[in-house]
């Protein structure tokens, strides 16, 4: 499969701060996987009961956060903005985090291509780009061709947690989800492990209404 022509993402700025330049440069060998071949994303972390994959992990702090607060889990961000990824670094090498790998890609061309069929234990999804005009629909990274694929992908019983907070994508993926006999879930109470990232403190603020997804592969 080759990389989407509508791309769920957007290419921002690649213009970083000195400080996240230089941790590139030292620290990202360290942490980042390099992806030419199948790669078993539960073969990362050996010391880890389970390790998510998580799309989209933006400038870092939420999935920085969530690994810090759960370190008998590996985490997988995959990530196509490179001031993000240099952002999550920085913060792995200050604060010592042991649990995450990042890789720089498009996450469906990733899934698609590299990661072997009922491999994954579970998939964060936070915050993915609503994309809320009519004409940029096409571009939301939830359509029925990659609920299909994440199905293909996930274990038995392994999970996908989404949460978003604009309204109309809420409905949009719950629809996917329902009409796809391979998954069981929908929407639940915010958990736990999911920390509130300023991303998202800033749409509360706003009035946003946020909403949590969970849904396990039959």
């Amino acid at each position: 499969m080759e990389r989407p022509s509508n791309r769920s993402y957007s290419l921002r700025g690649n213009r970083m701060t000195r400080a996240q330049t230089l941790a590139m440069a030292s620290n990202w060998d360290e942490y980042a996987i390099t992806v030419d071949s199948s790669l078993k994303i539960n073969e990362i972390f050996t010391d880890k009961s389970k390790t998510i994959l998580e799309i989209g992990s933006g400038m870092g702090e939420a999935t920085a956060q969530i690994a810090q607060n759960n370190p008998d889990t590996g985490y997988v961000a995959v990530e196509m903005h490179k001031p993000g990824l240099a952002a999550l670094l920085l913060l792995i090498v200050e604060n010592k985090i042991s649990n995450i790998k990042m890789i720089r890609e498009d996450a469906t061309y990733l899934l698609a291509n590299f990661i072997p069929d009922a491999s994954l234990d579970g998939i964060h999804l936070l915050f993915p780009d609503p994309w809320p005009k009519n004409r940029q629909h096409k571009r939301r990274i939830v359509q029925d061709e990659f609920v299909e694929l994440i199905a293909k992908k996930l274990k038995p019983k392994a999970f996908i947690h989404i949460a978003t907070d604009w309204q109309p994508y809420a409905q949009w993926i719950k629809i996917r989800f329902d009409n796809n006999s391979n998954f069981t879930g929908g929407i639940v109470p915010r958990p736990t492990w999911r920390v509130l990232s300023k991303f998202e403190g800033q749409g509360l603020k706003k009035g946003h209404i946020v909403t949590d997804f969970r849904y396990e592969k039959i």
